[in-house]
C-alpha cells in the first residue's frame, strides 16, 4: 500500500488555516490560528468540559479477504515557539549544546531585516505496522512519545558578528492510537482508529488555550491504505452496505476515499467529498483551500512595501507563498483564471 499517494491533498489539510491572507502576525486573523483538527491535552479538555477536544475517531467500512493488510498513518504539527533573543555580548557564539547568554526582546532589527517571536510549526508523524483487519481488537493502545526540545540559530550582521539568537522551543507530547475492529457481515469490517493526546499537562481553571496550544496536536488526521481489499464509501455508500455505514461514529473527523480503485481514505478534520483534488494549475500550497487561487495571488501582489517586507520576514513559509507569486509567469495566472473540465455532449432529444 501507498500511504503516500495522498500527499498533496494531506498536505492541505495539514496546513488549512496555517497562516491566512494578508499573511502577516500583526493581521487579525493571525492572532489565533489553529482552528483545525486540534486535539488538547486531556486536562485542559476536562476543565474546559469538552469544547476543546483531546479525541478524535475514525470509522469506516472496507471490503477484506483473508490476505487484506491495512496500514495507517497518524499526522499532526507541533507547534514550535520561536522567540527572539538579543545577546548580551556581540560576536560571541557558543559552542553546540551550550546556550548563549541573551536577552528576550519584542522585536530585532539586523541589517535592515526585522525578527519577531512567533508560533511555527514541525510535522508529525507516525506510520504502522501492516495490519490484519481481523485481528485489530486485539491490540493495545499504542503510545507515542515526542520528547521537548530548544535550538538556537545565531544571527550574524554584515560584518558577521552574531548579535542575536533564534529560539525555538517545543514542549513534550505524547499521544496514543487505539484499533479496533467488527465484522459486519461476510468480509466487511468497520475498522476504527482513535487517536488521543494524553500529553502531561498541569491545567488551572487559569489556563489560557494558548498555553494549551503548546502540548497539543494540530491539524491532526489520518490516512489508511489497504492492500487486497477496498474501503466503502460512506458518503455514497451502496444500498447493502447504507445501514451498516449508518452505524460508523466519526468523531472530529470525515473520512472520504481518495485516490484510485477505493484503495486509500483520508480522515480529515475538514469536510470533504470522496476523491478530492487538487487542480494541476494550482502552483503550491495558500494555506486557505476555501479560496480561490487566483483571488489570493492577486490580492498578495497589491500588498505594499511595508507589508510584503512583514510578510517576508514573519515564516519562511510565508516567505515561500510571496517569492512563488511574485515570480509567477503571466501564462500561469492565466491558468488560475479558470479551467474548464468534463465537458460531455448533450443527449440528443428523443422525438
Amino acid at each position: 500500500m501507498n500511504l503516500d499517494r495522498v500527499e498533496k491533498i494531506a498536505e492541505a489539510v495539514l496546513y488549512e488555516g496555517y497562516m491566512l491572507y494578508p499573511y502577516r502576525p500583526s493581521s487579525v486573523k493571525n492572532q489565533r490560528r489553529w482552528n483545525f483538527g486540534v486535539l488538547c491535552p486531556q486536562a485542559y479538555s476536562e476543565l474546559q468540559q469538552g469544547s476543546d477536544a483531546w479525541t478524535m475517531q475514525t470509522e469506516c467500512l472496507l471490503k477484506a479477504t483473508p490476505s487484506t493488510m491495512l496500514g495507517v498513518k497518524l499526522r499532526f504539527l507541533q507547534i514550535v515557539q520561536r522567540s527572539i533573543g538579543k545577546l548580551r555580548a556581540s560576536g560571541k557564539e557558543e559552542p553546540e549544546g551550550v546556550e548563549p547568554e541573551f536577552d528576550i526582546v519584542d522585536r530585532l532589527e539586523v541589517d535592515s531585516r526585522v525578527f519577531q517571536p512567533w508560533q511555527e510549526a514541525v510535522e508529525r508523524e507516525y506510520t504502522s505496522a501492516a495490519l490484519d483487519p481481523a485481528s485489530l481488537s486485539s491490540l493495545a493502545p499504542l503510545y507515542l512519545a515526542f520528547p521537548a526540545g530548544k535550538i538556537f540559530e545565531y544571527l550574524h550582521d554584515e560584518q558577521g558578528r552574531a548579535v542575536g539568537v533564534i529560539v525555538r522551543e517545543w514542549e513534550n507530547l505524547t499521544a496514543s492510537i487505539q484499533f479496533g475492529s467488527t465484522q459486519s457481515s461476510d468480509g466487511v469490517f468497520r475498522v476504527t482508529v482513535r487517536v488521543r493526546n494524553v500529553s502531561p499537562f498541569e491545567s488551572l481553571a487559569t489556563t489560557d488555550r494558548e498555553d494549551a496550544l503548546a502540548f497539543s496536536l494540530v491539524s491532526a488526521h489520518t490516512i489508511l491504505g489497504i492492500d487486497q481489499g477496498e474501503f466503502i464509501s460512506l458518503l455514497d455508500p451502496p444500498a447493502e452496505f447504507k445501514d451498516v455505514a449508518a452505524m460508523c461514529n466519526n468523531v472530529g473527523t470525515w473520512p472520504v476515499l481518495v485516490g484510485d480503485h477505493a484503495e486509500t481514505m483520508l480522515s480529515s478534520p475538514i469536510i470533504l467529498y470522496d476523491y478530492p483534488q487538487i487542480a494541476p494549475e494550482s502552483a503550491g500550497n495558500l494555506f486557505d483551500a476555501t479560496e480561490i487561487d487566483e483571488i489570493l495571488s492577486l490580492r498578495i501582489l497589491t500588498l505594499t512595501d511595508d507589508e510584503k517586507r512583514e510578510m517576508r520576514q514573519s515564516d519562511d513559509r510565508a516567505r515561500e507563498i510571496l517569492e512563488r507569486t511574485e515570480t509567477m509567469p503571466e501564462e500561469q495566472f492565466m491558468k488560475l483564471h479558470g479551467v474548464l473540465r468534463g465537458l460531455t455532449p448533450l443527449k440528443e432529444e428523443v422525438r
